[in-house]
């Protein structure tokens, strides 16, 4: 019996020191932050300014793709400004009343991190906008004729809202941040910093060439750089290898990532729209059915990078694949009369 506590007990403490890690990965300062140095930069100068003049930061607008350091950037802000913290989602405010509520309980220059702002209930969006010109809100009391409004003054905080679709934000709110930073994804000189740092951290001896490898296979994305150098990790451990190019590449290929980074959902997307619909032009719903995915997801995570990359691009008769998606996957083009004539 004792033998199968501890079999039960170990992943526990495996998760928490997982969980740890996590935290650890994410730099604590602007100076320890890796890439997007143009946007560094700004924040540097707004966060000290604010210092100088002793007055809350102006509200930040963070936009960008997944992965790429909002929340961590977040986290700087309050940690830098000295300001506690307050985290939310957009998902999670679906009444005004959800927001009335975070933002009365704010302490004085708290920062209020919104991930995913562009979901927020458009009754809370409404009531945000006073909030962040004014330091107020009107509660509504009663209802129907009898209902009365009633002014609330709130402490001044600085708002951080994330957001990986900024097109979806209203004009109105977009415009009361006083600061917006667009997020670029890394090259591969940047990325092969985050998995030197990260692996120093992972207590892993992996070699330049091997660091190089996986840089350039993670979309110019963090987030999937630090998840794949954990994958080695796991392949190096388990077969008792050093953490080679070579150990990459075999642990890379059994989670299905090629050497352009794609997965098995850009792979499905594209060998769909190849074998099936000659290059295109496809629409984005067809598409998705065809592949057994939401339109969303096709559209928010897998076509992005195809285009950045050149294997796919938009035209208004649908998705198109490129000359260069033929010759990765090795294939004939047999479109090449349309595929002209959409570029």
């Amino acid at each position: 019996m004792t033998h199968n506590d501890e079999t039960v007990a170990t992943p526990g403490v495996e998760s928490e020191a997982e969980l740890a890690f996590e935290g650890a990965l994410r730099p604590k300062s602007l100076d320890e932050f890796v890439g997007q140095q143009k946007v560094r930069g700004q924040l540097q100068l707004l966060l000290r300014a604010a210092e100088m003049q002793n007055r809350t930061a102006d509200h930040i607008l963070l936009a960008g793709p997944p992965g790429l350091g909002k929340t961590t950037l977040a986290m700087i802000v309050a940690h830098e400004s000295n300001r506690p913290l307050r985290m939310s989602s957009g998902p999670a405010i679906q009444h005004a009343g959800d927001l009335a509520a975070v933002l009365s309980s704010l302490l004085p220059g708290e920062v209020l991190f919104i991930d995913e702002i562009h979901r927020m209930a458009r009754s809370a969006e409404e009531m945000l906008y006073l909030a962040m010109e004014d330091f107020r809100i009107d509660i509504m009391v009663g209802k129907g004729a009898g209902a009365t409004s009633i002014p609330l003054d709130i402490a001044p905080f600085t708002l951080v809202g994330a957001t990986t679709r900024s097109g979806l934000l209203p004009n109105p709110l977009r415009d009361r941040f006083g600061f917006t930073a667009h997020l670029e994804f890394y090259d591969e000189s940047e990325l092969e910093q985050v998995l030197v740092r990260a692996a120093v951290m992972l207590d892993l001896e992996i070699r330049s060439e091997a660091i190089a490898e996986i840089a350039g296979r993670c979309r110019g994305t963090p987030r999937i750089a630090n998840r794949l150098l954990r994958r080695v990790r796991d392949f190096a451990l388990v077969n008792d290898v050093s953490a080679s190019r070579d150990a990459v590449r075999a642990a890379l290929e059994l989670y299905d990532v090629d050497q352009l980074g794609l997965d098995r959902l850009d792979r499905a997307v594209m060998h769909t729209m190849l074998t099936r619909f000659d290059g295109g032009p496809v629409g984005l719903n067809t598409l998705a059915v065809s592949v057994g995915e939401e339109a969303e997801t096709v559209e928010a995570v897998v076509e992005p990078f195809l285009v950045r990359i050149g294997l796919l691009t938009r035209t208004p008769r649908g998705r198109v694949a490129t000359r260069a998606a033929w010759e990765h996957f090795g294939m004939a083009e047999r479109n090449s009369t349309l595929f002209s004539d959409e570029l």
